[in-house]
């Protein structure tokens, strides 16, 4: 059993009033991670599931007293792929006014589903976490840093979901299984999905542009949409933790990129399936991408389990001069290059951006380096 981050948060925000909400992708463990829950507390558990029709039946008309019914005597109530069931957001806020000593735990895969429809009526009334697949935290935690240092290329080909980690002669055919997953049950049969053929190849092709600065105008012309449904599709890809946003920086100095954006994905191993390469680093064109993509994405599993608030962008200038990764938190400038290769660094980026921000901190991140910065 490799131990979660989140197990003790969510273990300590027990019985404190508010409803807890876990989100994360298909396969992050959130199951289990309940069930290793549930072994630690006294209490009695209802576990339910959204994905059966007789569960969604019981929520039909919710009022206080059919929650009642629902909850009888246990005071541990968990609701996996809550979204499923409909108004679970007015069930929950039942639950959670007029049953004070129940503590109701929701998960949901698709936070395009769930959060619309808890927002507004757990307004104040709510606890929200989001599971990843493995951090490295986690994995070293777990065995330790020189053996995940050593399991790098792994990472940066395979990704870190659990049943990956745990079956890696199985790690092809498990992530096919995942991505097609990920866009068949939670993206192709989404209500707002009206061309399903159009949101595959854009995914696609989000793969191959990885890292790199997306035109959402050109991303239209390559699938046949316009500017509008792209961005519509790429918000929905985002809720369904397939890929993650970064912005441009821009405190309107003339010469900086204002409206640009880089996606990047969850997860290494599903963007390799959405591709379907698998190759060996000695053998890829695009190392730098996924070392780029696997840093980014550590750094936002290990601030957001530690509660590290910052905002993140990438600056870029008319004159092509880039810095990687920005971290905007308490105030300050982090900014950060990230560097396969030691000996390529642009000394000039770094020059440029502090000639603008003056007290801002810089590091470049390699792999001699990188468990600083994934781990601090």
């Amino acid at each position: 059993m490799i131990n979660r981050i989140l197990l003790d948060k969510i273990n300590n925000d027990l019985f404190k009033g508010k409803t807890l909400v876990l989100l994360g992708a298909r396969q992050t463990g959130k199951t289990t991670l309940l069930s290793e829950l549930s072994s630690k507390t006294s209490e009695p558990i209802l576990f339910l599931s959204g994905d059966d029709s007789d569960t969604r039946e019981m929520f039909v008309e919710a009022n206080a007293t059919k929650m009642a019914s629902i909850i009888g005597n246990y005071k541990l109530v968990i609701i996996d792929e809550a979204q499923r069931i409909h108004n679970i957001g007015l069930s929950l806020k039942i639950i959670n006014d007029n049953f004070l000593k129940v503590q109701v735990i929701a998960t949901g895969s698709s936070a395009f589903e769930l959060t619309d429809k808890i927002n507004e009526p757990l307004t104040g009334r709510k606890f929200e976490y989001q599971l990843y697949p493995f951090s490295f935290e986690e994995l070293s935690n777990n065995t330790s840093n020189l053996v995940e240092r050593r399991s790098l290329e792994q990472r940066l080909i395979y990704g870190s979901y659990p049943e990956v980690v745990v079956n890696p002669d199985r790690a092809k055919t498990l992530l096919k299984l995942l991505a097609e997953s990920f866009l068949y049950k939670d993206v192709l049969t989404y209500e707002r999905i009206k061309k399903p053929e159009k949101v595959e190849k854009m995914v696609q092709a989000l793969a191959l542009q990885m890292g790199s600065e997306v035109n959402y105008h050109e991303i239209g012309k390559m699938i046949g949409a316009d500017n509008e449904t792209v961005e519509s599709y790429i918000n929905i890809l985002e809720k369904a933790f397939i890929i993650f946003r970064l912005t441009s920086f821009s405190r309107n100095k003339r010469n900086e990129l204002k409206k640009s954006r880089k996606l990047y994905f969850y997860d290494n191993g599903i963007r390799n399936a959405i591709i379907n390469n698998f190759n060996p680093l000695s053998l890829r064109q695009d190392v730098g991408s996924l070392w780029e993509n696997y840093l980014v994405m550590e750094r936002v599993k290990y601030n957001h389990y530690h509660e590290v608030y910052c905002n993140y962008h990438f600056w870029r200038t008319h004159t092509q001069t880039e810095i990687d990764f920005i971290e905007e938190r308490d105030g300050k400038l982090f900014a950060f290059e990230f560097k396969w290769n030691p000996k390529h660094r642009k000394i000039r980026s770094f020059q440029s951006f502090a000639l603008a921000y003056p007290n801002s901190q810089f590091e470049v991140i390699t792999p001699e380096n990188y468990e600083g910065f994934v781990n601090p």
